[in-house]
């Protein structure tokens, strides 16, 4: 008998289980909602067997669809591990990646997606350029650094920037705040606030750029420099903060603050990675990329797909 079962079936499957909504899951594999939902319709009518309990938040599988979620996570791997020996032996594996970031809570994803790289390219030589660097792209311009996470895709010249990820940052405050009660914060409520940020540039704050600055609302300020200072300072009623939701989920678990939308679409952001345009061909580079995605996506709540 034909199998009626393809790799992007295996794609869609896994892009379900880690985001745990159609919605998402489409962006992941690039299709629209009801694409995707014909594109599984289709599949549990080939095999006859449901393979997801309906109306579920997030979605779960079946047992028919757990079986066919293992075989994605095994095959899918197995094939990116094939297409990886076919990059060294068409380029050769060794080579160098310096990693410069910007962001303070980058290191809550890129260190594992080093470990796994590491395994994959073991004669790449994968380090990261000691210090926050307020310009990174700089870096590589100077041949300081390869590879630069950053904030903004700004055009420049011998520069290119690869989309990782988009995420929602919330507003955090302690559980007996004044604002807790409130679902949403609007740009107003920040004004009578002390603001914790990390010591940076307000250009490099979301928050600020986007929501606040423009609208003339300018809080007064504290910053620290680690994200458990700053929630330390949340808790005990210093000030509010804003940052990603996937750094301050475990501390939403175990209660030390509350976290709240702030506008009504929600504040997104967005990381980038640049690099020199000779390096962008680089089979390992592009890997490394890929890894930094799927190691995101797989392990970090609210990611969004970000596109090129």
């Amino acid at each position: 008998m034909m199998s009626v079962l393809e790799l992007r079936h295996l794609k869609s499957l896994l892009a379900l289980a880690e985001t745990g909504s159609v919605s998402q899951a489409a962006q992941r594999v690039h299709l629209t909602q009801s694409a995707l939902s014909h594109q599984l319709k289709q599949l549990e009518a080939g095999y006859g067997l449901s393979l997801f309990e309906r109306k579920t938040q997030p979605l779960r599988f079946t047992p028919a669809g757990e079986r066919l979620l293992g075989l994605a996570r095994d095959l899918l791997a197995r094939v990116a591990a094939a297409e990886r020996d076919l990059a060294r032996i068409r380029q050769g594996e060794a080579g160098e990646i310096r990693v410069a970031v910007e962001c303070h809570t980058c290191f809550d994803w890129l260190m594992p997606a080093m470990d796994q790289f590491r395994q994959h390219w073991p004669a790449v030589e994968l380090d990261i350029v000691s210090g926050f660097h307020a310009d990174p792209v700089g870096l590589l311009l100077s041949d300081r650094a390869d590879l630069a996470i950053v904030s903004e895709a700004e055009p420049q010249a011998g520069i290119v920037h690869q989309p990782l990820f988009s995420y929602e940052m919330v507003a955090i405050a302690a559980r007996e705040h004044p604002l807790a009660h409130k679902a949403c914060w609007q740009a107003a409520d920040f004004a009578g606030e002390t603001l914790i940020h990390y010591p940076v540039p307000d250009e490099m704050l979301d928050l600020l750029r986007k929501v606040l600055l423009p609208i003339g609302v300018n809080p007064a300020r504290r910053t620290a420099e680690l994200t458990i200072a700053i929630i330390q300072l949340v808790a005990s009623r210093r000030g509010v903060a804003v940052l990603p939701y996937w750094t301050v989920q475990p501390y939403l678990e175990r209660g030390y603050v509350v976290a709240r939308q702030v506008g009504d679409g929600g504040l997104q952001s967005e990381l980038y990675a640049a690099l020199r345009g000779e390096d962008a061909a680089q089979v390992y580079m592009l890997d490394f990329l890929q890894t930094v995605r799927d190691c995101s996506f797989a392990a970090l709540p609210g990611l969004s797909p970000l596109s090129s």
